[in-house]
């Protein structure tokens, strides 16, 4: 189990540390999950996500290696910005992970893939490609720094007070900054649905960005509200929504891939899925009550399962339990539905995602 840098202060904090993808991460901290989450709704939060693999990819290589390697098509960016993609199985197209691309420089981009995922995407990137191995050096890089996810309505502005440069990049853009007369990185994504960045500190300044952080007033949270925040904003995680068996077209995801690029891993599955009509398709699912829908749940239209339940809670800001679904594709938004687990049965219906727009 390896644990972040910043693994004795949240222990300090009393967080609760649960594991996670190899981990041990806060999952709460003593305010718990529902006060973390309506803070990142209303203020700003900071989330430790340092479980998140960081792969450096350098060399003039770089963006043949990533085209070759990644659905995304990098020539819709340039440096100086950020892109969410996929890394697919070659034989089936079903996603091995979803990423984010900080793309640094002409010749220099972080590829930040999920905890569990981080040797499979740095072994992929050291195989694909053309122009050879000496074209780019790809390395594992996350024991060297720590990645804080300052989230929120306000996050810029309480960010401002000791990092203003940090605070200034636009959304999906990134940016080198200095912190205690460190370089750092920050980019303007997250995974809340709201405004915020994320910033890479190295590991030597890491407790004194967090203690900076949380004394502009930014509240410590925890995976916990990082999961329901994420649900309430639809948004897919690897290992629920994404995997072995599911491509970026089942999850409504097709606008990840880059059709016009001549080759990627799992084009040629992908196209044959495209052609061949997607089934199942990943639904948003509202139910009545406080009671929350729970992975595994039956998705249930006129007494026939047409679906499985992927990740289920309650939602905070919404007052009732949301779900995200795969259900066969003639279910779809406006049709009503029962989501049926071993002691529950919760009546529910198909909406337009996001629950929350933050």
């Amino acid at each position: 189990m390896r644990v972040p840098p910043l693994v004795e202060v949240h222990r300090a904090l009393g967080a609760k540390l649960v594991p996670f993808g190899g981990w041990e991460m806060p999952l709460a901290y003593p305010g718990g999950t529902i006060a973390e989450h309506l803070a990142c709704r209303q203020d700003a939060v900071v989330f430790d996500v340092s479980h998140l693999g960081t792969v450096r990819v350098e060399g003039p290589g770089l963006v043949d290696r990533l085209q070759e390697s990644l659905t995304n098509d990098l020539r819709r960016i340039e440096p100086g910005r950020a892109q969410y993609t996929h890394l697919l199985e070659d034989r089936d197209a079903s996603v091995l992970d979803d990423i984010i691309v900080w793309w640094l420089d002409d010749e220099r981009a972080d590829v930040m893939p999920n905890a569990s995922n981080t040797d499979r995407v740095t072994g992929a990137l050291l195989a694909d490609g053309p122009g050879g191995p000496a074209a780019v050096e790809v390395r594992d890089t996350t024991a060297e720094r720590a990645v804080l996810a300052i989230q929120g309505p306000n996050a810029r502005e309480r960010l401002a007070t000791f990092a203003p440069d940090a605070a200034a990049v636009g959304r999906f853009r990134v940016a080198p900054f200095s912190f205690a007369g460190a370089d750092c990185v920050v980019a303007g994504t997250g995974y809340t649905g709201g405004d915020g960045v994320e910033c890479a500190v190295p590991v030597a300044v890491a407790a004194d960005f967090w203690t900076a952080v949380t004394g502009a007033g930014v509240t410590p949270a925890g995976l916990g509200a990082r999961d329901t925040l994420r649900l309430e904003a639809a948004l897919p995680l690897h290992g629920q929504e994404l995997g072995a068996g599911i491509t970026p077209l089942n999850a409504g995801l097709g606008w990840v891939v880059g059709w016009d690029k001549e080759s990627f891993r799992g084009r040629s599955a992908l196209l044959a899925q495209q052609e061949a009509g997607v089934d199942p398709v990943l639904r948003a699912i509202r139910t009545e009550g406080r009671r929350p829908p729970r992975a595994g749940h039956e998705v249930v239209v006129d007494g026939s399962v047409v679906g499985r339940v992927t990740s289920g809670n309650f939602s905070p800001v919404l007052g009732c339990g949301i779900a995200l679904a795969y259900t066969e594709p003639q279910v779809g938004p406006g049709d009503g539905v029962t989501l049926r687990g071993p002691n529950a049965e919760l009546v529910g219906e198909c909406v337009e995602p996001p629950f929350v727009r933050a």
